[in-house]
């Protein structure tokens, strides 16, 4: 979720090179401690882009900004950052105080000892996070027809419903990256789109969610769903800066699971489209909630265990 969406990456990676890349950052950072969380009458809040078209982007800053102002009394600051790794490390670094991270970046970003989850979503039991799908007239019609030369698109190396779950459905149907299929990172789920649309790839695997908005090209009956995921322990997660002040902390606590509500969907347009519905948030959750995505991560080869 929150896709970074950018050129289409013709390059094909393996999952086990593109997520060392992103632990290795993470690890790196975790070198130096928490920069000081500057003006503790501003929250910083770090957010990803939803389109690299300036007169086309879709981040909702103005009622981010209002709902965060009037339910915390502080002054708020929106930075957009290129992807799930710069929001981590901006947050960690300090230069922002939170961001908004799905599943399995939070968890990433927690084991490493120098993030904290503020606040959590659970994911909706028994509900599927992602899809792999194909286009009418696919040879490809269920997981049993993918084949070593099949190429299969993943959104990022960090994002949970367009590669983790994704990878662990696969996993789970007995196909391994390595030998029975061809990975590629398109850079963004609509840019997965854009790939299986032109025929560069065969399948592309994305969030469930995708088919129900503008974003999806594809109307019933021009595509074919073959196989969908397992649901997600945590399904979106507010990261703060250790070093914040308490009162800054204390008015984000109370304030972040006020704005990121239902009532407020429509003015949070796809930020709020993108928290569950009917799902009470966890405040300041457990470290062990995330536990589960380190045995979804190994199917990817990543070890997210020890990144402290």
């Amino acid at each position: 979720m929150f896709p970074r969406l950018r050129a289409f990456r013709g390059a094909r990676a393996t999952g086990t090179a593109a997520l060392a890349a992103v632990s290795a950052l993470l690890l790196s950072a975790c070198g130096g401690g928490a920069a000081e969380g500057g003006e503790d009458d501003v929250i910083r809040f770090a957010t990803l882009p939803l389109s690299d078209d300036p007169g086309t982007a879709t981040t909702p800053v103005d009622g981010i900004v209002r709902l965060l102002e009037e339910k915390t009394g502080m002054k708020v600051e929106i930075t957009d950052v290129p992807d799930y790794t710069a929001v981590i490390e901006s947050v960690r670094n300090g230069h922002t105080d939170i961001g908004i991270m799905s599943g399995f970046p939070s968890a990433l970003a927690v084991n490493t000892g120098k993030v904290d989850s503020l606040v959590a979503w659970p994911g909706a039991a028994d509900e599927p996070v992602s899809l792999c799908f194909t286009l009418k007239g696919s040879p490809i019609t269920s997981m049993k027809d993918i084949k070593p030369e099949t190429v299969i698109a993943f959104a990022d190396p960090a994002s949970s419903s367009g590669y983790f779950m994704p990878t662990h459905m696969l996993h789970e149907a007995g196909l391994d990256p390595k030998t029975d299929y061809k990975p590629m990172f398109s850079g963004g789920h609509e840019m997965s789109f854009t790939a299986i649309e032109k025929g560069q790839v065969d399948v592309a695997c994305t969030a469930t969610m995708m088919p129900q908005t503008e974003m999806f090209p594809f109307e019933e009956g021009e595509y074919q769903v073959i196989g969908e995921s397992v649901s997600m322990p945590v399904s979106i997660s507010v990261l703060g800066n250790q070093a914040m002040s308490q009162e800054k902390r204390a008015a984000l606590l109370k304030g972040i699971p006020q704005v990121f509500s239902p009532e407020n969907a429509a003015e949070l347009g796809p930020y709020g489209e993108a928290f569950p519905q009917g799902v009470e948030p966890i405040v300041e959750p457990a470290k062990e909630i995330f536990q589960p995505f380190v045995e979804i991560a190994a199917v990817a080869d990543v070890d997210i265990s020890d990144l402290g």
